[in-house]
């Protein structure tokens, strides 16, 4: 309707929030490079990942203390009520703040546009959960996000084709192979909402979920999404797109 739904007010929200998580990708981005990060070296060194697809995807780490972040960003001029607001931190049992990632191969999550909106961590222990993602944010909701959807739209545009994985490496992986019409569901069933992005820009969608039964069980729910969404923008039309299981 040519209406500008965005205040200003929302903007401040949105470029804060943005350059506390950009200063968070660079901290981890530099806590790789340290002696403390040698674990997460090891663990990215196993997975044959090359140093320029290490930088493209500005993979970290996040140190094992438990408020090395919060200092950092506390030092930069941000407070904890914003550390906290940006899913940075949460408050122990003490009332102080701490960090919400630590010692984690840190994954720096993505908007359209190439702006860190928050992170994936994989932990280098036999800590739970395997993987964590930053909790719901004013700019980050993982339901509506598609992993490494800024560097691949490009390409499933041009091949009007996306392959939708379940996690950050299958991604990345996929990338440095030169596949770049490779996204991640960020180890979830695809929702209504990522679906609705895809469509906008590719007819033919192919899942590869895990083979394993979380696979499986997350590639059925996908299917269902996705029916719901293509079944509603063609209810008195045949549906051209395709959605492939491999």
């Amino acid at each position: 309707a040519g209406i500008n739904i965005n205040s200003s007010l929302e903007q401040k929200k949105s470029d804060f929030l943005l350059e506390i998580n950009e200063r968070a990708a660079l901290f981890f981005e530099e806590s790789l490079k340290t002696k403390t990060g040698s674990l997460a070296k090891e663990y990215i060194r196993k997975r044959d990942l090359t140093e320029k697809t290490i930088s493209e995807f500005r993979i970290g780490f996040s140190p094992s203390g438990n408020n090395s972040l919060v200092s950092k960003l506390l030092s930069l001029g941000f407070d904890e009520k914003q550390i906290q607001k940006a899913g940075l931190s949460n408050m122990s049992s003490t009332g102080f703040a701490k960090d919400f990632f630590w010692n984690r191969v840190m994954f720096p999550i993505h908007n359209k546009q190439g702006k860190v909106i928050g992170f994936g961590g994989r932990n280098l222990d036999d800590s739970t959960p395997k993987y964590l993602n930053t909790p719901k944010t004013e700019i980050f909701d993982k339901q509506s996000i598609l992993y490494g959807l800024n560097k691949a739209s490009s390409s499933i545009k041009n091949l009007n084709c996306a392959i939708i994985v379940e996690g950050y490496m299958d991604v990345i992986t996929a990338h440095q192979n030169e596949q770049q019409n490779v996204i991640a569901s960020m180890g979830t069933a695809i929702t209504e909402q990522q679906v609705n992005s895809i469509k906008r820009i590719a007819q033919d969608y192919v899942l590869a979920m895990d083979s394993d039964t979380a696979g499986q069980s997350a590639t059925l729910r996908s299917l269902e999404s996705a029916w719901h969404v293509l079944d509603s923008t063609n209810q008195n039309n045949y549906s051209q797109n395709t959605l492939l299981n491999l």
